[in-house]
């Protein structure tokens, strides 16, 4: 109780730094996020007018071809419209991104638990990866991707009605946000992203929730906040996406929505049975090294993926993706040299997910410069997030969900409005647009995400007993352990 107390106090004084923000705000009319929103058409051709009279042909007016109109939904085309270069390289940024998850972020936090507890923690990345992909295919595709209201989706896409390949009349059908490979690549495309934002979140209590209460808590989260966020930022009919937030790849979506659904999550099921008494080191480091390095790899499909095509604003996301996350990694490192005179290999991975966290809002928007500087002041901040502010607020975020997810993209989204360039993604950036994104992210994913956790304490209750926490949930919860 304690605790709670204390960490209930750290958040009001956090939310009021945060909500300092909005005496700067104004109405703007902006862009939609860069992941769903294809760069702006070039002209059109010009084409000479037929004439039946060789003297003046070199004088024939030149009329303006007319671009086909832009689709305003999902819809079919020929199968031969489709571009096979684009189609490739979605399909490989897909299976890029579910790697991120499995075995990338499974194998990344099993490492940093306790090995009675390895077991469990895998077990929470591969369940919330089975919930989701029948979530998604079910219902949240729709809610999500179809222009329904300003703030949630229609049900066009409900079972995936309309989505279709018809091989004998030679039509298929895309998603007008990707509208050069098929909506089957773009919706699991997009189903990775809403795999990996729960997933994240089951770091800040690992060790001491029931399997059961995790299993409901992760299908509420899914249609309750991560759908209705999405919809906000990446579908143009969005309402923050219609005010100008800027969110290429999910530094909003999915960074700062999992983190500080993840503090919500620690606060409220409580510490783990001797916190700050009693040591709790990472049992297999070696396996955290390996998962962060498949999430660095991974990570190229998330954000060069999000530009939807085989293009050259795919080939800068992934190159300023790399600088950040390399320099970020470095600023880690070097600030707990410092501070403790070694540097630590968990804190270079941690500092590399830092670096790829900040810069997955602004991928598609800033130069080497704005990768350079969105690294160094993630690796600074997400340091002190995991460490002092984590000191100052005494929770349990098991492995730093908040510090590293939550800071991470509080730096990314704010610094994508001081970095972005239009010249680069054809949206000039605002710190005040990005600022207010995420304030109302923060607000609307703690508080429900309160609301969930307290609907599952009151029905099939949150947390294992003390017995079996002690024992570990590998045994008590799966029966089986590792040797």
């Amino acid at each position: 109780m304690f605790f709670e107390k204390a960490s209930l106090m750290k958040i009001r004084i956090l939310s009021s730094l945060l909500l300092s923000f909005s005496f700067s705000l104004s109405l703007y009319s902006g862009t939609c996020n860069a992941q769903t929103e294809p760069p702006a058409a070039t002209a059109a051709a010009a084409s000479v007018t037929a004439t039946t009279a060789p003297a003046v042909a070199a004088d024939a007016p030149v009329t303006p071809v007319a671009a086909p109109p832009a689709m305003a939904k999902p819809g079919m085309i020929a199968a031969d419209k489709i571009n096979a270069g684009d189609t490739a390289w979605m399909l490989t940024s897909t299976a890029l991104v579910l790697l991120m998850t499995i075995p990338g972020l499974a194998l990344f936090y099993t490492g940093m638990v306790r090995k009675k507890n390895a077991l469990g923690t895998m077990a929470h990345s591969l369940a919330t990866t089975c919930i989701v992909t029948v979530l998604w295919v079910v219902l949240g595709y729709s809610l999500v991707f179809t222009a329904g209201s300003p703030y949630l989706g229609g049900l066009d896409r409900f079972m995936l009605h309309g989505v279709s390949f018809l091989k004998e009349a030679g039509q298929l059908s895309v998603h007008q946000l990707a509208p050069t490979i098929p909506e089957s690549v773009f919706l699991m495309f997009q189903m990775t992203f809403a795999i990996i934002t729960p997933a994240l979140i089951t770091g800040a209590f690992a060790e001491r929730m029931k399997f059961s209460a995790l299993l409901l808590f992760i299908t509420l989260w899914s249609l309750l906040v991560y759908v209705p966020v999405a919809h906000w930022v990446w579908e143009p009919a969005g309402w923050l996406a219609a005010r100008g937030v800027l969110d290429f790849a999910g530094g909003t979506v999915v960074h700062i929505n999992a983190g500080v659904s993840g503090l919500v999550a620690a606060l409220i099921v409580g510490p783990r049975l001797g916190f700050g008494k009693e040591p709790m080191p990472p049992h297999n480091l070696l396996l955290t090294a390996i998962g962060a390095s498949l999430l660095w790899v991974g990570w190229f499909g998330f954000n060069a993926g999000s530009a939807g095509a085989a293009d050259g604003r795919a080939g800068l996301a992934m190159l300023v993706t790399q600088v950040a996350t390399a320099m970020s990694a470095l600023a880690w490192m070097l600030v707990e040299w410092l501070r403790r005179g070694k540097p630590s290999v968990l804190g270079i991975v941690s500092g590399a997910v830092a670096g790829l966290v900040a810069i997955t809002p602004a991928s598609g928007f800033v130069d080497l410069t704005g990768a350079l500087a969105i690294g160094a002041v993630a690796g600074v901040a997400c340091y002190w997030g995991a460490t002092s502010l984590k000191s100052m607020g005494g929770y349990d975020d098991s492995l730093d969900v908040f510090g590293v997810h939550a800071i991470g993209g509080i730096v990314g989204a704010l610094l994508t409005g001081v970095f972005a360039l239009k010249s680069i993604g054809g949206a000039d950036g605002s710190l005040a647009t990005q600022a207010f994104g995420v304030i109302v992210t923060v607000i609307y994913s703690g508080a429900v995400t309160a609301v969930i956790l307290w609907l599952v304490k009151v029905t099939i209750g949150l947390r294992v007993t003390k017995e079996q926490e002690r024992e570990g949930l590998d045994l008590e919860l799966h029966g089986e352990h590792i040797l």
